[in-house]
């Protein structure tokens, strides 16, 4: 199960766990606090980069928007995530926007300033640099399920990707995201969406309170994607 969720996974809240006590107290005293209200932009598409974000406590999706409009979300960012960075180490604008699911509290790093630190620390460096490579093969990953699977292992892939996220940092373990965000993540229309959360309710795979869901039965959802099951190993 481990390699499953890891292939889905961007692992940015263990950047900073390679660098010594020393570095890490550098890194640190280098962040700014800010508070991100529900709704607010860390980026935009074709934004300017300006530095990077790490989540203290909140959650964040990762959009790009389609020629319709539609939002087709890549990732949810949850506390201790970094983000950001890609477009720095392009030297690009950002080709997709981030925005707060909830009010955040968020350390930022400056551009300026988080270049001088990748200068002034090698082994900074090379863990960003090693963590993109991971995160093209995550969203590889994405596309693939998004490409591949039906709408019901699509569903089921992602509660178990998104319960495992959010397990990590809020103790009820439910999934606490609305049906057109959750609609968007899995490529369907919400009605769509409804319609596969009703019959994995009726089918005992899930319970819903108002809008958090809850998985029940991991066993059936590990029948229900059948031949994916080589992917749990």
């Amino acid at each position: 199960m481990k390699n499953f969720y890891s292939q889905f996974d961007f692992q940015s809240e263990l950047l900073f766990e390679v660098l010594t006590s020393e570095e890490k107290k550098i890194v640190y005293n280098s962040m700014e606090p800010l508070i991100i209200k529900k709704g607010s932009l860390l980026f935009y598409e074709e934004g300017v980069p300006t530095g990077i974000f790490q989540i203290k406590k909140g959650k964040a999706k990762k959009f790009k928007r389609g020629f319709s409009g539609t939002e087709q979300i890549f990732y949810i960012y949850t506390t201790g995530d970094v983000l950001g960075y890609h477009a720095l180490f392009g030297e690009e604008r950002y080709q997709d926007s981030c925005e707060a699911l909830e009010d955040m509290e968020v350390n930022f790093i400056a551009k300026d300033v988080f270049l001088k630190l990748l200068q002034d620390i090698p082994a900074l460096q090379r863990t960003f640099i090693k963590n993109i490579g991971h995160e093209f093969g995550v969203l590889a990953n994405i596309i693939t399920v998004l490409a591949q699977k039906n709408l019901n292992a699509r569903l089921a892939i992602n509660l178990l990707i998104l319960e495992n996220r959010f397990q990590k940092h809020y103790k009820e373990g439910g999934i606490d995201l609305t049906r057109e965000d959750l609609a968007n993540i899995i490529g369907t229309s919400p009605e769509s969406l409804g319609r596969s959360l009703k019959q994995f309710k009726d089918e005992g795979i899930i319970e819903v309170d108002k809008r958090i869901i809850y998985i029940k039965n991991k066993n059936q959802i590990f029948q229900l994607l059948n031949i994916e099951k080589g992917y749990m190993n």
